[in-house]
């Protein structure tokens, strides 16, 4: 089966996350991705703790597997001269160096587009290139806190929250791959090739919109809700069960909460002013709040889960990520065997959270060794 971007070639100098989701997006929908990798390999081969697991970290096959590796120091003429030859034969370069580093190794934008004049070319890095911070360093919890996102989770009062995973790592990688499959289209269409600058910064702020957008139109900050949803209603909120486990609410809409009243027996609620439309049930939050939670304390929650959302009703237990996945549908879950210290390792990662047909995103290739597929690489280049 031919995927979308069978055929388009990434030459991917990034480390680390961001610009490795950007890549690994596009590996899943058939780009060829040749990871250029320092002499001591992407430091994201030994994240964490896990000895057993060194050089192939959970946190580097996350966003690597299908990928060729091939070590080079940029620093020597004749690696630098590899890495050239293949930029030259590629549709995408991709990197997330500080801003001016990649330039001072010779791989520059104006450096290599005399060469290519159709390469897409994106940089990734915290504030931009232009910027007055493009040169302060940027990860993803310190981009969470200057982006204003550490403040909207939690309620008022608390500490600021960091969100549990490197949100800012993946959605800045989304945003890249979106950007360079833009510039793709364009290139097909014009023949001509692109500079792509992604700012962590930026794409978090753009992927904080329905946060952003009301205080750039208003003024006004949202409040920190807590586990309150978006529309600041009472029946989008988590709620405790008789088995001391947690259920999550999405009741926003007249006909969800009409239908919520008639599964929990309080129909009275339909008439009660307190609670009669959207704007008198923020008034009287704290009221209707108690008497779900009185009532969601009758059941156990896979039990609420299953009964309201066979009524209609938005609902969803609380559950881990170990939880999780095993609501995982076919297809969503790409499986691998990836060797660890001698061993090997049946591991599992996330396909690319879509499905299509034809041409489908995935792979069966395990995520490469450092400097794997160095003769490979050679021998290609070596046919002109």
């Amino acid at each position: 089966m031919t995927q979308p971007l069978a055929g388009v070639r990434v030459a991917d100098f990034s480390h680390v996350m961001a610009g490795p989701f950007a890549s690994h997006l596009l590996r899943l929908m058939g780009a060829e991705v040749i990871k250029i990798e320092s002499v001591y390999g992407d430091q994201f081969r030994n994240y964490g703790s896990n000895r057993e697991m060194r050089g192939m970290a959970p946190a580097f096959i996350a966003a690597n597997v299908g990928k060729k590796s091939i070590a080079l120091d940029l620093k020597a003429d004749a690696d630098r001269a590899i890495a050239r030859r293949i930029v030259a034969r590629s549709d995408v370069l991709l990197e997330n160096f500080r801003p001016g580093t990649i330039g001072r190794l010779g791989f520059g934008y104006d450096a290599v587009r005399d060469g290519n004049p159709g390469l897409v070319y994106c940089s990734i890095s915290g504030y931009g290139q232009d910027s007055p911070q493009r040169d302060w360093p940027a990860i993803d919890n310190i981009v969470q806190a200057t982006s204003g996102m550490m403040m909207l989770s939690g309620a008022e009062g608390d500490p600021p929250i960091r969100i549990g995973f490197p949100i800012v790592d993946t959605l800045t990688g989304q945003t890249a791959a979106t950007a360079i499959l833009g510039a793709l289209i364009q290139r097909f269409r014009t023949g001509e090739g692109a500079y792509i600058d992604v700012s962590m910064l930026d794409a978090t702020l753009s992927f904080m919109t329905s946060a952003l957008t009301p205080f750039l139109s208003t003024g006004n900050t949202l409040r920190r809700l807590g586990n309150t949803g978006y529309s600041e209603l009472p029946t989008a909120g988590v709620f405790r069960a008789a088995d001391g486990r947690f259920v999550s609410l999405g009741v926003v809409q007249d006909n969800q909460f009409a239908s919520l009243a008639r599964v929990l027996g309080r129909e009275d609620w339909l008439t009660n002013p307190r609670f009669v439309d959207a704007d008198a049930r923020r008034a009287s939050f704290d009221a209707l709040f108690a008497e779900i939670e009185a009532i969601m304390l009758t059941r156990n929650a896979p039990e609420w889960e299953r009964v309201l959302s066979e009524a209609g009703i938005p609902c969803g237990m609380v559950r881990g990520v170990d939880e999780a996945a095993s609501l995982c549908r076919e297809g969503s879950l790409l499986r691998f065997a990836v060797p660890t210290n001698g061993s090997r390792a049946d591991v599992a990662v996330p396909n690319a959270g879509f499905a299509m047909t034809p041409g489908g995103p995935g792979t069966e290739e395990p995520p490469p060794t450092l400097d794997q597929h160095r003769e490979e690489i050679l021998q290609w280049l070596a046919q002109d």
